[in-house]
């Protein structure tokens, strides 16, 4: 059965092409909700005309697939409220060089 955790386990092998660091811990996602075998997934992309989003989406869709139960994904991108560096995990501003 799909639960949160599996689906943020999975969510954090999904990686920032630019930034080489999951989109957890980054703070890209904002919320995810299962319902029933379809999971939604609320989040961002780092600015509003990212050219990666559609290969982020595509990387989402096939990580997400893959968890036993799940026959939908729906990723809904939101710029409300917009990215920014506060949303950045501990181990990723690590990464980052930040702190």
């Amino acid at each position: 059965m799909v639960n949160e955790k599996t689906v943020y386990t999975k969510l954090k092998t999904v990686f920032d092409p630019e930034l080489h660091i999951n989109i957890v811990d980054l703070g890209l996602i904002y919320d995810v909700r299962i319902e029933d075998s379809t999971v939604k997934i609320l989040m961002t992309l780092t600015f509003s005309g990212c050219p990666l989003g559609a290969l982020i989406h595509k990387e989402i869709n096939e990580a997400i697939g893959k968890i036993p139960g799940v026959k939908k994904v729906e990723l809904e991108i939101t710029f409300n409220p917009s990215w920014d560096f506060s949303k950045v995990s501990e181990t990723a501003r690590e990464q980052l060089g930040l702190i």
